[in-house]
């Protein structure tokens, strides 16, 4: 091997529950320095690992992604050298990536690729969440101080436009939504409507809680299922995942669920937005750290990490998408199935190849997305994830997937010579990374990461409608005013959002069929599309 070939030679893990044995309460920091310095020690090397360290990656935390997620506490200011002093680092370069669930994967391609280039020898990820420390604190009427600063040399990329869109304020009345928006484009450009059209701003479904309701119901409907037949689909598919969450010991919620529970709404699975309950939603209620170190393999030798800990990285691509709306079907999404379809190919793999396998699971439908285009197996006896998925393992923000390349990682070292796949999804199935891993020898005398173009928009959005069109999905939102249905229409090779409060309007949307529906759209003194059944 050329001594430039990129290896992962070191994985790390940390978690605590709140009131449990040895919970420590913590902060974000923290968990993600404990997480790094478990990764160094599972590289097992004989010299040291922090002092040659040149690349650090901070993954952006919650706080600092969007302001509902306020910091009562305070964070770092320079993110990557507070975790760098946790271990007694002092990186050439110390960066702080973007939003997006996507991006631990993708840093795994960018810091392979320098290694592989010869820019970079030694570099780490890492990235942690406390939120459930910082709510259990809150509701004893307790604070801390969690804010730091650092000085040092840092690249901080921004929130990016997924990030920036957050921060508009999401709990806002619609007419403030409007205003938000308009500010915003007027300040950056058009640069939010990569992730979500202004009439979904508008309308209320902007958030990824909210809007993946909307691609799910469309897949419902092509399946001629009603919202609670669709919802034991949905836990059909989680229950296998629950049984994974029940036995990782780094589980937000380590307990089994069986599909029919998962099914049925209840005080304790209340509706969050059509057909979602409570527990099939990404947890971000979690106290998690993860992180691991990439190294080239002249410097793994030379700081003596045993051959037995390198993983190579067989592949890794991404693709962004359209927004939801523009897409030609809001139940797919291209951009997925390409930076896998691309990773197998890089890698020189198939499907059948793959031991193990870890789907981006905040909702159902990213991963049915994947199943149905590949046409695979929800029983597979692989399964589909290897934490236990985001609803119950934990959705520990923008570093989810660091926690799953951490377990695949394990899985290969169990088994040398296998493959493992980790998929990771950001936005609103927005933007996709894929990457493959295996201990066998990858060579990398030409790139094995490739971002690919992204993929074109196929509907424009219209912002107001004054007119007919025709029904194509829908959700309904519970709130303490009363419910409020989202409704998704075409008109002509375009697509419209619209509301209603109407109670009527509501049970009609869970009653049948709504697909194809003919329905009348206005536009409100608000500025708020209303919409209603002919």
């Amino acid at each position: 091997m050329d001594d430039n070939t990129p290896v992962i030679i070191g994985v790390g893990q940390v978690s605590e529950r709140v009131g449990e044995p040895g919970y420590l309460e913590r902060s974000p920091m923290d968990l993600a320095g404990a997480a790094l310095k478990a990764a160094f020690a599972d590289a097992h090397a004989r010299r040291s690992l922090p002092q040659a360290l040149d690349t650090l990656v901070g993954v952006r935390q919650f706080e600092q992604s969007a302001t509902r997620y306020s910091a009562p506490f305070g964070c770092a200011d320079n993110v990557p050298r507070a975790i760098a002093r946790r271990v007694g680092a002092n990186p050439e370069h110390a960066i702080h990536e973007v939003v997006g669930g996507d991006r631990p994967q993708r840093l795994v391609g960018e810091l392979a690729a320098e290694i592989a280039a010869g820019r970079s020898k030694l570099a780490a990820i890492a990235g942690a969440e406390a939120l459930s420390t910082m709510r259990a604190l809150l509701a004893r009427g307790e604070t801390r101080d969690w804010s730091e600063h650092r000085r040092g040399d840092e690249e901080d990329r921004g929130p990016g436009p997924e990030g920036e869109l957050a921060n508009l304020g999401l709990s806002a009345r619609p007419s403030e939504r409007r205003a938000q928006w308009s500010d915003a484009q007027r300040d950056r450009g058009p640069g939010l409507e990569g992730i979500a059209d202004r009439t979904a701003f508008k309308h209320g479904v902007a958030a990824p809680i909210f809007a993946y309701p909307l691609a799910d119901n469309v897949r419902r409907e092509r399946l001629g299922l009603s919202l609670a037949d669709y919802r034991l689909e949905i836990g059909r598919l989680f229950a296998p995942f629950t049984r994974v969450a029940a036995a990782n010991p780094h589980s937000a919620a380590p307990k089994e669920w069986s599909a029919e529970e998962l099914a049925t709404l209840n005080d304790r699975n209340r509706l969050i937005a059509e057909p979602y309950g409570r527990l099939v939603v990404s947890r971000d209620q979690v106290n998690q750290g993860a992180a691991m170190v990439l190294a080239s393999v002249g410097e793994a030798r030379r700081l003596g990490v045993p051959e037995d800990r390198w993983v190579h990285i067989h592949a890794v691509a991404d693709c962004a998408e359209p927004t939801l709306l523009s897409r030609a079907s809001m139940e797919q999404s291209p951009a997925a199935v390409a930076a896998i379809s691309s990773a197998l190919e890089i890698a020189g793999i198939g499907w059948e190849k793959l031991s193990a396998v870890d789907l981006y699971s905040c909702f159902a439908i990213p991963v049915f997305n994947l199943l149905d285009a590949f046409a695979l197996d929800r029983d597979d006896p692989r399964g589909w994830t290897l934490t236990g998925g985001l609803p119950f393992f934990g959705g520990a923000g923008n570093n989810y997937s660091s926690h799953a390349i951490a377990e695949a990682v394990a899985r290969c070292r169990a088994a040398p010579g296998s493959f493992a796949l980790v998929g990771a999804n950001g936005g609103t199935m927005s933007k996709y990374a894929a990457g493959v891993y295996s201990t066998a020898p990858a060579d990398w005398s030409a790139s094995r990461w490739q971002s690919l173009e992204k993929v074109k928009p196929a509907f424009a959005v219209l912002d107001t409608l004054d007119g007919e069109a025709v029904a194509e999905t829908f959700t309904i939102q519970p709130g303490k005013a009363g419910e409020v249905a989202t409704l998704v229409a075409r008109a002509g090779d375009a697509r419209v959002l619209a509301n209603s409060a109407d109670p009527g309007i509501c049970a009609e949307l869970r009653k049948g069929r709504v697909v194809g529906r003919p329905v009348r759209i206005e536009d409100d003194e608000s500025g708020i599309n209303r919409f209603w059944f002919l």
